[in-house]
């Protein structure tokens, strides 16, 4: 179910709107928005977002979504 990493699911965090389709939708829309030199970044959120395509809505439902920054 989904196996987001720690960078992932921080980044989750940061723009989940609650449902998985508005997540899926704000991280596409963030996406657009990155310049070439945020490379890194557009990986991360590739990857973020093609997990939670293949997941269903219950799956996500069953993430907990909380930051953990101190790791």
């Amino acid at each position: 179910m989904g196996n987001f990493t720690f960078e992932e699911t921080n980044l989750l965090c940061i723009y989940n709107t609650g449902s998985r389709t508005g997540l899926i939708e704000a991280l596409t829309e963030m996406r657009g928005e990155l310049s070439p030199e945020e490379a890194e970044l557009r990986v991360l959120t590739d990857s973020a977002l093609g997990k939670l395509q293949t997941m269903s809505d219950t799956e996500f439902a069953e993430l907990e979504l909380f930051p953990d920054f101190d790791e």
